[in-house]
């Protein structure tokens, strides 16, 4: 006897995400917590990803020197963040 439509775990879990609405809030929250991984310790540590709301990544900067340059790879780590999750999740950053 054989079965023709299985399906693996991860697509059903993937499918109860998104049918209960959880999928774009774990993404947000994969997205702040890969942070750092993604801009590097050096930078990490006078920039901190805060939270996500409409999809704009607000991040704290303790260092003006910090800010003008990742205000120039802003899109870059748009595009990075994103990948990282492999889904779209944010289209920009706000660097306070």
């Amino acid at each position: 006897m054989r079965r023709n439509k299985t399906m693996s775990i991860a697509d059903i879990l993937g499918m109860y995400l998104r049918n209960e609405g959880l999928e774009t809030p774990l993404n947000e929250h994969r997205i702040v917590a890969c942070w750092s991984e993604v801009v590097g310790p050096v930078i990490s540590r006078y920039a901190t990803a805060q939270y996500i709301r409409n999809q704009v990544l607000y991040v704290k900067v303790s260092s003006p020197a910090v800010r003008e340059r990742l205000t120039y790879s802003r899109e870059k780590l748009v595009g990075l963040l994103n990948e990282k999750v492999k889904a779209t999740v944010i289209n920009d950053i706000i660097f306070n």
